[in-house]
């Protein structure tokens, strides 16, 4: 990871994490499918609930699992061991406290939240059904991801990769069994697919405690002290990066907010189209987990340049997988919308977000990496201000226009497509401008 060609080493750590994120985003999207079954209610039900879930998501993988990451990777790059195992602990006791509080959280909250976005009645009671179980494994939730996060910053994606690969085929089944009842099972509905989410977190958590406890991996798991200087590697990386991730999703709220004015018909449209948009995150994110370990390792051994280098490469392969992705949406957005419903008036509100957001995928791709880059290197403030740029764009003036002028849904559309097209501006314009790779570059002694 020190030295030689950059590709190789990029693509060997991108592609298994890239496949396992793929199938697990498969996942949700064939839980949105048997949701369709259970009819409109269910569909807009679990549209109210998904960002709440993304955002748990992003904030353990992408926010406090990137400081963790970038904290590992710094560490090992540093040859420091002793202090990358410690940093798997104290990733332990910070998913414990966070995981408690998203579950008291989601419980207390949910039901003002889900209304304020537009749920009542069925679909609010279907998204209550759905939230209160997928948020009762808030914690081994957590658990996994902060541990995979030290395992990716070590540079070891395969266990991960096999661990979410199996969890994911086990889902797909019992998840309609679940829903619908088989045999001596009863029919749960929404909450049984919840019920199966926290499962299979529970399963993949005990797993990985065993394995990082064994020795066999390149960093291990041992009750230890925890450590002020650790905790701060983590979150001075973690905290910004959070907050970060908060800003897509509070994004996403309000413009589904806004989108719920215009019915639920409309809401389950949206739903539908935006599934689309974190089914590129996992391509991105594994990509940019990928180049953080590599900059983060790069930037501990004192080697800038080589670390701003993956950055571009990096930057460069996320820009061409996304833009490829969103032209296909944008040219047959019917072959993506017709697999969750054919009813006119909830497919139209999807034709139109794909076909005037969907060409714009590739400055997510572009800005999402080269911020996975910043993390690495342990700069945070240009990714967290190309997020505010994103969120103020399309989310304020977006409901703006479409809820203030009532311009109606395909101008707030276009306000998410400008969004875009600014959070990869500043980022790339922070990284031109040497304010993410300097040689004074913090790191702990």
């Amino acid at each position: 990871m020190l030295r030689g060609p950059l590709l190789k080493p990029l693509l060997h750590l991108a592609v298994p994490t890239t496949l396992v994120l793929i199938a697990q985003s498969l996942v949700g999207v064939a839980e949105n499918w048997y949701a369709s079954f259970l009819g409109t209610d269910a569909l807009a039900g679990v549209s109210l609930v998904f960002p709440v879930v993304m955002l748990m998501t992003m904030m353990s993988n992408g926010g406090i699992g990137s400081g963790v990451a970038s904290a590992v990777a710094r560490a090992l790059g540093a040859n420091r061991q002793d202090d990358a195992n410690a940093l798997v602990w104290h990733a332990v006791v910070l998913a414990l406290g966070i995981g408690l509080f998203f579950s008291i959280l989601a419980w207390w909250t949910g039901p003002a939240l889900y209304r304020a976005l537009g749920g009542e009645a069925g679909a609010l009671d279907a998204a209550l059904q759905y939230s209160n179980y997928v948020f009762l494994g808030s914690i081994p939730f957590w658990l996994v991801n902060l541990l995979a996060a030290a395992l990716r910053g070590a540079g070891d994606v395969r266990v991960p990769a096999l661990m979410t690969l199996v969890g994911a085929a086990v889902f797909l089944v019992v998840t309609p069994v679940v829903i619908f009842g088989f045999g001596p099972v009863p029919a749960m509905g929404l909450a049984g697919a919840g019920l199966a989410m926290s499962l299979f977190y529970v399963g993949a958590t005990l797993w990985l405690l065993r394995y990082l406890a064994s020795g066999k991996a390149s960093v291990r798991l041992k009750r230890g002290p925890v450590e002020p200087r650790l905790l701060r590697d983590i979150l001075r990386v973690g905290l910004l990066t959070a907050v970060s991730t908060l800003q897509p999703n509070v994004m996403v709220m309000v413009i589904t907010g806004v989108v719920g004015l215009y019915g639920v018909e409309a809401l389950a449209g949206y739903g539908m189209a935006s599934r689309l948009d974190y089914l590129i995150i996992p391509v991105l994110f594994g990509l940019g987990t990928a180049v953080l370990t590599l900059v983060g390792t790069n930037v501990g051994a004192g080697q800038h340049e080589r670390a701003r280098r993956i950055a571009w490469l990096g930057g460069g392969l996320g820009f061409a997988a996304a833009a490829v992705i969103g032209l296909a949406a944008s040219l047959a957005p019917e072959v993506w919308l017709h697999a969750f419903s054919r009813e006119p008036a909830v497919v139209a509100p999807g034709l139109d977000y794909l076909r005037i957001v969907a060409p714009f995928y590739g400055f997510l791709g572009l800005g999402f990496v080269l911020a996975f880059a910043a993390q690495g290197a342990g700069r945070v403030l240009w990714p967290f201000l190309a997020g505010t740029s994103r969120l103020v764009i399309s989310a304020g003036a977006g409901w703006f226009v479409a809820a203030g002028l009532d311009a109606g849904l395909t101008s707030l559309f276009a306000m998410v497509s400008a969004g875009l097209v600014a959070y990869a501006g500043v980022t790339v314009v922070a990284v031109l401008a040497g304010a993410v790779f300097r040689e004074t570059a913090p790191r702990v002694p």
